[in-house]
Parts: structure tokens; C-alpha cells; sequence
């Protein structure tokens, strides 16, 4: 576990013993919080590949601690989107039961498909009164279906692409908000889903506070503030205090993304240290234009990408919260495809969220090539296929992804088929076959797709799969790097590019495709570049 560490402060009113007592706990808590949901969520992208975040902020909005699990990009959004909901309700405008969603993904995960519930953890002041809210346990998962043009990079504008959710109240003192269920459930094509996962949300937050009350009975606490300033307050000191050991400077580097459409996206990033203030600039300028395709990144997800990677690289000991995100600062050009703006279409974001990392960590290579890498395959690809069944009722899969090879690091080979950054697992072949008939042919490693280097790059893998159906089927497919190939560093080799087929002929479109029934689809993911310059063979 994450230890508390330095303070910035002359005194403490806690002794480091029990800062670490009430920490682990709070960790503990919030751990809980996401067991539980992922226990009972409906969605296998969610119960089997951790596709979710979860996290508790105090009475003022501020992320306090994050559950181990979860990805980054839902992590990090999730700690600016609930503030953005309790913007538009404040503790004022709550009551006992009341519980907040919302999937608005200009404010918070850029993406229709990922939901926000906020559950209000309350409390009766020690001196007598009303209970008031203490605390918010929030989560962001991706659920199955909105509606819309479902998962895929198709979608002309963010209003195709499904039902769109304000925030608003799901629970008023504890019993459901009857008209915003009715409008959520009769735009969803498996209401049934769409209801488990929002009560699994919903869930998981209570068990959150009911553990979080039980803390506060332990150590009698009224609330959570002063244990949220100290821990925030010593994470922001020590996330400077990493800052500041840096050399001052700028430093440049871009990256190429190609998509299957033969369409390439340009990421230009500048990474400016200023270890005297201990902050650093992320600036984005110079970057593509947004795109028609649904793969635009609202700036919340850029944010979140870009902290993740600043972070692993400074100091990834350091608790992620609001005190070690605040002295990483970025700017984007508006509407561009890294600060997308309405309507923008923004689905498949990962496609670029996901692979920001890839231009970033060559930024930070210069300042710190021993913790930085080589490029990797960047954003899983996804997949989902839908279609009816032979006596016409309709399937539809939840999304399934995978993953290439990682880059290589300075002591160590890029690792296998592996979802960094985004830190999802594989929905199992056999989950994914029991939802829709699909069948999987084959899936393995894909030998010599790595980079060569002193250290070389992940492998990719190979997929294949059809559907046993009698009727035409759709598939929506999110595929990268079929062309430009992920790059060494530091004198290590590209790895292989990625291949997406169906029938052996090239797939060159992002948008949704319709297939037939004996009809074949192919990945090959791309490996991972690699680490400095391969040793000579022998002789």
C-alpha cells in the first residue's frame, strides 16, 4: 500500500502512527467500494476487465483516495466530474437519499457510454442537528448501451451517439426519480442492463459510506476534512518536491497515430519544468484538428491521460488525489482533437486518450530516460457485434477489447499484450461467447511483432473470430497503428504495425460494418518498440 509521507506542514495534529492507521483505512474503504461493484455489475467489461473507477471526495469536492483498481482515463476524469456535479448541485440542494448522475462527457469522461453516480455519504453533526453531507463516494463505469450508434467511431456528432444524461437526481430521499428512469430506460436497448449497472453503482457507493460512517465512529470523527487537508496537502508538497529535483527546461516531442481509414493524427506535446514553482506544462498546441470520426477527446480525458503519465514516470509512490494532480498543469487548443468541444462526436476517445502517453513519455525521456519507455501500441482495440438470432430476437455484446505489446523500458522487455495505459484486463473468450454467438478461432501471441533493442518490445497478438448466425451482422471495430508502427527509443527498433482483416482483405473505414454470416475477422495488434540498441550477435 501507499505510504503518507513528508509533510509540508511545521506541525500535525496527527502523529504519523495514526495518519497511516487512518489512511490504510480510507484505502481500504474505497477498495470495498469497488468489490462491490464490481461484484454486481451486469456488464463484463466492467465485472471481468475492471473497466470503472471509484473514488471518495470530501465535503468540497476534492478527490481524497481512488480504489486500486480502475483505468486512469475514468480515474482521473472522474475527480474533475464530480466536482462538475457538485457544482450543479451543492450540499444545500441535497437531501438525505438523494443520489447524482450523470454521463454529460464534456464534463466528465468524454463518452456517452461512461456513467457517473454520486452517493452522498451524510451525517449528524456531534453537537445536535440536521445530518449534513460529510462525504461523496463516486464511480464512472462503462456501461453496455446508451442507445445511439453504440460503441464505434461512426457517429457523426456527439447526439448520435446515444442518450445523453444531464445532471440530475436518480435517487430523491431514497426512492427512484420515476421520470428520469423512464426517459434512461426506454432509450437503452437492454433496459434490463442498464438498470443492474446503475444499481450497481449505486450500491457500491452505500457500501462506501457505511463503511466510511463506521470509520468515523472508530476514531470519532464528525467528518473527513482535516484527514482530507493533510493528505491531500503532504501529496501535493511531495509531487512538488519531485518537481523541483527536475531540470528546468522545455522539452519537445510528437507522435503519429494512423487509423484504418488511412487518416493520420499528429499529437505535438511541450513539457515545460518549472522546478522553483514545482509545477510543470503540458501543452498540447500544434496538435491535430478534431476529426469527423468519434474519436475526439474532451479536455477532462486529456487531463487525465496526461497526470497519469507525468505522474508514473515523477513519482508514482505518491498517492493520486487532488493535492498530486494540482502542480501538473495542461492547456489544449480548443476544439482541437485533444479538447473537443459540442457537438464533436467522441465515443471511441480512447483511440487518442489512450495513446497521448506515447508522445509524452518522449517528452519526459529527456528529463528522465530511466523511467520513461518506448512507444507501445497505445489505445486497446474494441470491439462490439450485434445482430439477431436465428428466431429474430436481437444480441448485442458488451464491448470486448484487446491489447498489443507494451514499449520497452531501460531495464526491462516491453510486456506482452497488455492494456497499458489504460490498465483494463481482456474479457475472457468464454464471457464473450456466452453473451452473443460469437466464436473465437484463435487467439495467441504474435512472434516477432516486438521491437528489437537492448531491451525489446512486447509482443502483439493475433485474433480471430466470426459469429454463428444465419443472418448478416454488424460490427463495430476501433482499430490503430496499422501503418506507422509504434517506435523505439534511444537506438531501439519500431515494433510490427497492426492488421485488421476480414476474409484476408484490409477493413479501411471507422465506421460500423456489416458482415456476413461465414464471414472471418483477423487482429493482429502491433508490438511494442524497443529500448536502446540491440547488441551485435555473436560472430
Amino acid at each position: 500500500m501507499t505510504q503518507i509521507k513528508t509533510s509540508p506542514k511545521e506541525a500535525s495534529s496527527y502523529d504519523p502512527i495514526q495518519l497511516e492507521i487512518l489512511w490504510q483505512s480510507l484505502i481500504s474503504v474505497v477498495n470495498e467500494q469497488a468489490r462491490a461493484l464490481q461484484r454486481a455489475a451486469f456488464s463484463p467489461i466492467v465485472r471481468e476487465a475492471g473497466d470503472l473507477a471509484n473514488a471518495v471526495f470530501d465535503k468540497r469536492g476534492r478527490m481524497v483516495a481512488q480504489a486500486v483498481t480502475g483505468t486512469p482515463g475514468h480515474i482521473n476524469s472522474l475527480a474533475i466530474g464530480a466536482a462538475n456535479m457538485l457544482d450543479e448541485f451543492p450540499p444545500e440542494a441535497l437531501e438525505p437519499g438523494d443520489v447524482l448522475v450523470t454521463n454529460d462527457p464534456y464534463l466528465t469522461a468524454g463518452q456517452l457510454l461512461d456513467v457517473t453516480v454520486l452517493v452522498p455519504v451524510w451525517r449528524a453533526p456531534a453537537a445536535g442537528g440536521d445530518p449534513v453531507p460529510i462525504a461523496y463516494f463516486g464511480s464512472t463505469i462503462h456501461h453496455t448501451d446508451v442507445g445511439g450508434y453504440g460503441i464505434g467511431a461512426g457517429a457523426r456528432d456527439c447526439f448520435e451517439e446515444g442518450l445523453w444524461i444531464p445532471i440530475c437526481k436518480l435517487m430523491r430521499r431514497s426512492e427512484r426519480n420515476d421520470d428520469v428512469w423512464k426517459f434512461i430506460l426506454s432509450n437503452v436497448r437492454q433496459p434490463d442492463h442498464m438498470a443492474g449497472d446503475l444499481h450497481a453503482q449505486m450500491a457500491s457507493g452505500e457500501v462506501g459510506a457505511q463503511r466510511l460512517a463506521s470509520l468515523c465512529d472508530a476514531y470519532d470523527l464528525d467528518d473527513i476534512e482535516e484527514l482530507a487537508d493533510e493528505i491531500i496537502d503532504r501529496s501535493e508538497a511531495a509531487t512538488r518536491a519531485s518537481i523541483a529535483e527536475l531540470p528546468a527546461g522545455e522539452y519537445q516531442a510528437d507522435a503519429v497515430l494512423d487509423l484504418a481509414d488511412g487518416s493520420r493524427i499528429d499529437i505535438v506535446c511541450s513539457l515545460r519544468v518549472d522546478p522553483d514553482a514545482g509545477e510543470i506544462m503540458v501543452d498540447y498546441a500544434g496538435t491535430s484538428e478534431a476529426s469527423p470520426w468519434g474519436i475526439n477527446v474532451v479536455r477532462n480525458y486529456t487531463h487525465a491521460y496526461t497526470t497519469f503519465t507525468v505522474r508514473s514516470v515523477l513519482n508514482p509512490e505518491i498517492p493520486n488525489n487532488h493535492g498530486s494532480l494540482a502542480p501538473i498543469k495542461m492547456a489544449a487548443p480548443e476544439g482541437s482533437i485533444v479538447n473537443a468541444v459540442l457537438p464533436q462526436p467522441g465515443t471511441a476517445r480512447h483511440v487518442v486518450g489512450m495513446f497521448l502517453p506515447n508522445a509524452l513519455l518522449k517528452a519526459l525521456a529527456q528529463v528522465k530516460p530511466e523511467e520513461s519507455m518506448a512507444e507501445g501500441a497505445g489505445a486497446v482495440w474494441t470491439m462490439q457485434v450485434s445482430g439477431n438470432h436465428d428466431d429474430g430476437t436481437p444480441f448485442i455484446t458488451a464491448m470486448f477489447t484487446y491489447a498489443g505489446g507494451v514499449g520497452a523500458r531501460a531495464s526491462k522487455p516491453g510486456l506482452d499484450a497488455c492494456s497499458y495505459p489504460t490498465g483494463v484486463s481482456a474479457v475472457p473468450i468464454e464471457v464473450v461467447e456466452a453473451s452473443a454467438p460469437v466464436r473465437f478461432t484463435r487467439k495467441a501471441l504474435r512472434p516477432g511483432s516486438e521491437g528489437p533493442g537492448a531491451q525489446p518490445g512486447g509482443k502483439g497478438q493475433t485474433i480471430e473470430f466470426s459469429v454463428d448466425t444465419s443472418r448478416p451482422w454488424l460490427l463495430n471495430a476501433v482499430t490503430s497503428r496499422l501503418s506507422d508502427p509504434p517506435q523505439g527509443i534511444f537506438g531501439g527498433g519500431a515494433g510490427e504495425a497492426g492488421s485488421f482483416q476480414v476474409n484476408g482483405e484490409p477493413v479501411t473505414t471507422q465506421s460500423r460494418i456489416t458482415l456476413d454470416p461465414d464471414d472471418v475477422v483477423r487482429l493482429e495488434l502491433p508490438g511494442g518498440g524497443g529500448y536502446g540498441v540491440p547488441e551485435a550477435p555473436d560472430g
